[in-house]
């Protein structure tokens, strides 16, 4: 458990201290997702909804990985890819449902450690593997609907100068492109709502468990 805290005190820096990912941040939450797989395979570890979060939250790092090693193959190979404008979007919008997610599960993660800390007994109906697995499962649905959103808007962006203006796709590149827009914002002002509710959500904790 104690690495097991480790790995999420290196995923809340990596996603709600730090204003932005970086090559090594980048890598060693890679590495500490690669070490929690291998752990929460141990029978050690007991099954309980906050280690299928944490399972969930490891896991999410194979979108990066998917594009950190797609973007290797093309640099050392020097490959040739038809489309550089669809594979470069759907790269980084792998890269952004990673943030989405990852941040999504961290606030759970942070949610479900408030309720043990001050509602145990009340809440323990709440806090089972079952519907930690419907969360993760709701979170992984949603952010995979934002990315096809924001990669159909990114290709109609690409495709739109070669687009007669009189065509039925003029239509669903506006609707696309501004619900894309408004999916932007909301989900820049929830990272903002989420970091300041897990600063809260800790400091809570940090000071009950002190005045124990």
């Amino acid at each position: 458990m104690k690495d097991l805290r480790r790995y999420l005190v290196l995923k809340y820096i990596q996603y709600l201290v730090l204003s932005s990912s970086n090559a090594i941040s980048t890598l060693l939450g890679l590495l500490g997702s690669f070490y929690t797989i291998i752990i929460l395979q141990s029978a050690k570890v007991s099954s309980k909804s906050t280690a299928v979060l944490i399972s969930s939250l490891a896991k999410a790092d194979i979108l990066v990985s998917v594009s950190a090693v797609s973007e290797m193959v093309v640099w050392t190979f020097d490959v040739t890819i038809s489309s550089t404008a669809f594979t470069s979007a759907l790269l980084q919008n792998l890269l952004t449902a990673n943030t989405h997610i990852s941040c999504l599960l961290l606030s759970c993660v942070a949610f479900e450690a408030y309720l043990i800390t001050f509602f145990p007994t009340e809440s323990r109906h709440l806090r089972t593997v079952k519907k930690a697995r419907l969360t993760s499962r709701i979170i992984w649905i949603l952010v995979t609907a934002e990315c096809a959103l924001f990669q159909m808007d990114d290709l109609l962006k690409a495709s739109s100068t070669s687009a007669p203006t009189c065509s039925p796709c003029v239509l669903l590149f506006h609707f696309s492109s501004t619900a894309a827009a408004l999916l932007r914002s909301l989900s820049y002002f929830l990272g903002i709502l989420l970091r300041i509710v897990n600063v809260y959500i800790y400091y809570k904790i940090f000071f009950s468990m002190s005045n124990r």
